[in-house]
């Protein structure tokens, strides 16, 4: 067998490009699955509000890949699923790669999956909830995170998370307000309670 010095130029077989490309998703779908449910979206104005309710938000048509070009990401998961259609972690995974990407239809569909095999799984049930919102479907996010919320009361980000669905998406202020200052109220640790205070501040304004 040749060793990698005698590859001409150092260059990649198909297969070793293939299998760091799998052990690069892998990885980068277990930091998206950490990261998703245990970040808070942000708040937007209401004129953006179908564009989703935070942070980065979806970007511009065109500059990000479709579902058929994300086929070589998903080949792998999608053979896997194949074979083990009720795998919980696989379907997460593919929920999480189309989130990742804002194909969030194609996001709900896999969560919805994953949530049949573990309906009590709070970060991938909020996950659902802001795929749901940045599709355009406010009421469906609320119940995702009321879903939530009935199996971990507290849960700090679903909290933050359906307080800017219910201000931004809803107009909602009152009930915006009770949720922030629930969440303030059941984790005195939270790490951005300054913002949150600014942002119950904002809907009493905007309620008054």
């Amino acid at each position: 067998m040749a060793n990698e010095n005698s590859r001409p130029g150092g260059t990649w077989t198909n297969r070793e490009a293939y299998l760091l490309a799998l052990v690069c998703l892998t990885v980068g779908l277990v930091a998206g699955y950490i990261l998703h449910g245990s970040a808070p979206i942000a708040p937007m104005s209401a004129s953006l509000a179908s564009s989703g309710p935070g942070g980065a938000a979806p970007s511009a048509a065109g500059s990000m890949p479709s579902a058929e070009s994300l086929q070589p990401l998903a080949a792998p998961l999608l053979a896997a699923l194949k074979a083990d259609p009720k795998n919980f972690d696989t379907l997460t995974q593919l929920g999480n790669l189309y989130y990742d990407y804002q194909i969030y239809l194609d996001a709900i569909e896999y969560y919805t999956r994953a949530l049949e095999v573990r309906p009590n799984q709070v970060n991938v049930r909020t996950d659902l909830g802001t795929a749901f919102w940045y599709s355009g479907f406010p009421q469906k996010a609320v119940a995702e995170y009321e879903k939530s919320l009935a199996t971990e009361p507290t849960h700090p980000n679903t909290l933050f998370n359906l307080a800017i669905v219910q201000s931004e998406g809803l107009k909602d202020y009152g009930a915006a307000i009770a949720t922030w200052e629930k969440l303030l109220k059941t984790n005195p640790q939270y790490p951005e309670k300054q913002r949150v205070l600014d942002l119950i501040e904002k809907a009493r304004k905007r309620k008054s």
